[in-house]
């Protein structure tokens, strides 16, 4: 496993080991994205209400990076009519077409059957590679699954060693669905535990680092949001060491459903 390395999506198609999250990046966008594809970052995550896309596009411009070196996931509201968000999230990018577009929560009520609708019709029309869910329990990625006959190719949620579901993660592999972490470093609400801080001094690798570590050997795929350069080459730096089983079998024990948000969306 090392940076280059493809995580296989159920349609054929592959996607990075880990991506830049865009949250709250809404300050020097445009700069941020440039410098992180140059630091190596080929998968950026955003979402039509990030208010992040205009500045994705014009680092994206700046940085001349091949449309085929770039894996870009965005994400429309439960509120709106799918097709049109997903044609005007991918206008704002400025990128022809997106690899990944989510249904960024599941509507109040139902699974969100029409919304998945409008999904496959921008999959069909080109505007997307790809498409999957954000913040789906397995009753709800159930329910999708039989009413459309189609398995998402990812469920985003929010997922780190303090807060995580192996029952979700064993149906998703089960399905074939790949599990995106966001907030994966629980934002930084959790980098100071004296446990993890612990096993970080004995790999010689920070908090954030053995964080994205472990969700990469759990099979996740962590999408950190970092504004600074020191952190978002930090994040990167996971490649060149593993955590023996042991230790990820400690980590897995730090969990107890945390979220940064106030509770996880899919428990």
């Amino acid at each position: 496993m090392d940076r280059s390395t493809k995580v296989p999506l159920r349609t054929g198609r592959a996607m990075p080991l880990i991506g830049l999250g865009t949250w709250k990046l809404d300050k020097d966008t445009a700069e941020k994205i440039e410098l992180a594809i140059e630091e190596g970052y080929t998968m950026i995550d955003t979402s039509g209400d990030y208010d992040t896309q205009p500045g994705i596009a014009e680092g994206l411009r700046h940085a001349g990076v091949t449309r085929g070196d770039i894996f870009i996931v965005t994400k429309v509201e439960e509120t709106e009519d799918a097709l049109e968000s997903a044609k005007r999230n991918v206008g704002q990018l400025d990128i022809g077409h997106a690899d990944l577009i989510l249904i960024h929560r599941p509507p109040q009520y139902g699974a969100g059957e029409p919304l998945w609708e409008g999904l496959q019709r921008a999959r069909d029309e080109g505007i997307t590679r790809d498409i999957g869910v954000s913040n789906y329990s397995v009753e709800q990625l159930e329910a999708l699954m039989e009413t459309s006959g189609e398995v998402p190719v990812v469920n985003q949620i929010e997922w780190s060693p303090f807060g995580f579901s192996d029952e979700m993660l064993e149906f998703c592999k089960r399905h074939g669905i790949v599990v995106q972490a966001y907030s994966p470093l629980t934002r930084g609400e959790q980098l100071g535990d004296a446990r993890l801080a612990t096993l970080a001094r004995a790999y010689g690798k920070s908090p954030a680092q053995m964080i994205l570590r472990w969700n990469l050997q759990r099979g996740t795929i962590p999408l950190p949001k970092a504004a600074r350069r020191v952190h978002r080459r930090e994040n990167l730096a996971v490649f060149d060491f593993e955590i023996s089983q042991r230790d990820m079998d400690v980590i897995d024990g730090f969990n107890r459903h945390y979220s940064a948000l106030g509770e996880l969306q899919y428990v």
